[in-house]
């Protein structure tokens, strides 16, 4: 035991996850250890991701020694890809029986796939706390359920929590839709959770006026917490790329999900191609999983048939090196859904290398208030194949004579978004918060 503040900090999506909200998490539970807390992490079991999704187990390496995991085996049939492990009424009635197994879920917790592991979370968050006094717990989303924890020890023991969301629970962050009504069960739980908390942190602007809207009781606990960049083995800030004569390259990196503007991304390039012959010299080159889960069929058949046209998908890339491979890139393509709650996490990455970024999105798209003032962008006005192919040929041309003073002032513009100064704030305000309570006690 020590005398400092202890934080406990459940993330579904932690290392060896390789979904994209694991870089905050594991940047946060870091941030907190760096700044003299004790940090107990309550997450899933390692196996829930290497026997189903795939992991990045090099991101393991990345913990802070010090922070304490707690690793909690729940069985979530979302996450069983081994048929042999299926019982005979699963295998033979599938959607039968998943619509009958989703009631486990929604009696603890109105949330698929994810309800049950509720009781168990509680129960662990108690034990943890009656180990070593819980000063702050933290909860990161989605899942939402990951926010039940230190609501648990709030409501017995009037320990503050704080709720980070990484998207939305009742916002189609893409679409705009209003997923869940206020009086709904998820609506309910939502508001309840939201009056309790300290503070509620957001990715972004959008997505905060949503729901300071629609609970301003609560409006003044909501926080932007932008996401940012992290440092790895490798440095993002890479130097310009000198062999450009044999043509440019363009390089993604990133889950392409059913979200992600493929067909107007290869339908734009292929145009593109057409009409520039730097174009014609130039590839494009993908890096990434297909799909959330290991599977989009229409992603993979579009990009076997660009395959004609320079476009080369070469899979997933390891977090710890991802610098290697941006330093094989002269030009960063930004493909994002459509929708002006949307952000990314990616974004933040690009901009630290100091590449010229190409946005494929729409220009309404929350991503756009990031990069509006960056010296290396250029936006595509629609996601129409001719403004699409404008805007490939537009940054194709600067980066062609992007020189190394070009390279270093968007390097020098985007360190404002290192992780460290997103939370910092934060960080530091919630100290205030555990020293007052420590000192009233």
């Amino acid at each position: 035991m020590s005398g400092r503040p202890h934080l406990l900090y459940t993330a579904w999506g932690f290392p060896p996850s390789r979904a994209g909200g694991v870089y905050r998490a594991l940047a946060t539970v870091n941030a907190f250890a760096e700044r003299d807390w004790d940090v107990t992490v309550l997450t899933t079991a390692r196996e829930t991701f290497l026997d189903s999704t795939g992991g990045d187990v090099s991101l393991e390496r990345r913990i802070h020694p010090d922070v304490r995991l707690e690793r909690l085996s729940v069985d979530t049939p979302a996450f069983s890809s081994d048929l042999a492990r299926w019982s005979r009424a699963r295998a033979r009635y599938p959607e039968l029986w998943v619509a009958a197994d989703w009631r486990r879920d929604l009696v603890r917790f109105p949330e698929r796939a994810y309800g049950r592991w509720r009781p168990d979370l509680e129960r662990a968050a108690r034990r943890v706390h009656r180990e070593r006094r819980v000063s702050l717990a933290v909860g990161t989303a989605n899942p939402h359920v990951d926010f039940t924890p230190g609501w648990a020890l709030h409501r017995d023991d009037g320990v503050p929590f704080v709720m980070d969301y990484r998207d939305a629970w009742r916002l189609d962050v893409f679409s705009g839709r209003t997923l869940h009504e206020r009086r709904s069960r998820v609506g309910r739980w939502e508001h309840r959770l939201q009056n309790a908390a300290e503070e509620v942190w957001f990715v972004n602007d959008p997505i905060a006026r949503w729901h300071a809207e629609r609970n301003p009781d609560a409006s003044a606990r909501m926080q932007i917490v932008a996401n940012g960049f992290d440092e790895y083995d490798v440095p993002l800030r890479v130097p310009v790329r000198a062999d450009r004569g044999d043509g440019l390259t363009f390089g993604y990196i990133g889950t392409v999900s059913e979200n992600v503007p493929i067909e107007p991304l290869l339908s734009g390039w292929r145009r593109a191609r057409e009409e520039s012959e730097l174009l014609r010299r130039s590839r494009l080159v993908l890096h990434g999983y297909l799909g959330h889960f290991g599977a989009s069929g229409s992603a993979s058949e579009a990009l076997a048939r660009a395959a004609a046209d320079g476009v080369h998908f070469a899979g997933p890339v390891s977090k710890a090196t991802i610098g290697e491979v941006y330093g094989g890139f002269d030009v960063l393509v930004l493909a994002l859904g459509t929708g002006r709650y949307v952000t990314s996490g990616k974004v933040y990455e690009y901009a630290a290398t100091g590449i010229p970024i190409v946005s494929i999105h729409e220009p309404v798209n929350a991503a756009t208030d990031v990069l509006r003032d960056s010296p290396a962008w250029v936006p595509t006005r629609s996601l129409a194949s001719a403004d699409v192919a404008a805007a490939l040929t537009a940054v194709a041309a600067r980066a062609e004579v992007e020189s190394d003073a070009d390279r270093a002032a968007a390097q020098e513009w985007a360190r404002q978004f290192e992780r460290s100064h997103q939370l910092a704030a934060r960080i530091d305000h919630l100290r205030d918060v555990v020293d007052a309570r420590s000192a009233g006690r």
